[in-house]
């Protein structure tokens, strides 16, 4: 399937407000925390925190706070455990939405949460509400201003072990399956590849258009909001904009 709106949002998460912009070192530093603590520190043998290392670099972070995350991480007994907890719910408009968060607090995470969809006219539901709209995959986008060969391109991300791959009008979409993802992006870096994005998650199986320039507005504001949280990582909606 297409990647409904993915290059919109996107272009709407390089044009972050300056909040969002602010929390994205705490988010990154605790991406790191968790990828250290759960495949060690070395990024040649763990996938995970070498994929984390790398978006860090394309957020500008600095080498210093990267190190220094990663060896927080990995001193026995220091640092913080982080625990991943996502939460589901309803945004105005009907629109599906996906909060996947990293924190010390879950108390604090879900009544943030919770204000932030009902804030803006939306609800916040039970595990199970929204996330059978959703399905777990690897995707990569590419740039066909990059490369345009595209019969090189498929070629090229299949051979690496790709489940799909798709043409959209300003980019390439790669498929992979979620136990694949790793192992496919390392592959198609190794053919000299970089992407404009590339995410492990939950992908929306349907859309859900929104015309009122009210909603449209209030759900702008709301995931605005989620994303200058520092607890949550990651944002995932159907919405089709």
């Amino acid at each position: 399937m297409s990647g409904h709106s993915k290059w919109s949002n996107i272009k709407r998460k390089k044009e972050a407000s300056d909040a969002a912009k602010g929390a994205v070192f705490t988010k990154l530093a605790k991406e790191l925390a968790v990828a250290v603590k759960a495949g060690g520190p070395d990024p040649d043998g763990n996938s995970r925190l070498k994929d984390v290392i790398s978006k860090a670099k394309a957020a500008n972070m600095p080498n210093d706070n990267i190190n220094r995350a990663i060896k927080k991480a990995a001193g026995a007994g220091e640092g913080d455990d982080y625990e991943e907890i996502t939460y589901e719910g309803y945004g105005p408009g009907g629109v599906a939405v996906m909060v996947r968060t990293l924190t010390n607090n879950r108390n604090r995470t879900a009544a943030d949460v919770r204000h932030i969809f009902s804030k803006y006219g939306g609800a916040m539901g039970v595990t199970g509400s929204v996330s059978f709209l959703f399905e777990e995959k690897g995707v990569i986008l590419i740039s066909k201003e990059d490369y345009e060969d595209e019969d090189t391109v498929m070629m090229d991300a299949l051979d690496c072990g790709a489940a799909d791959f798709v043409s959209e009008d300003e980019y390439y979409e790669v498929d992979i399956a979620p136990d694949d993802y790793y192992a496919v992006k390392d592959a198609l870096e190794a053919k000299g590849y970089s992407f404009l994005d590339s995410s492990l998650g939950p992908v929306a199986t349907t859309s859900a258009e929104v015309t009122d320039d009210e909603i449209t507005s209030n759900l702008e504001k709301m995931l605005d909001m989620m994303e200058e949280n520092e607890d949550i990582q990651e944002v995932y909606h159907n919405w089709d904009n």
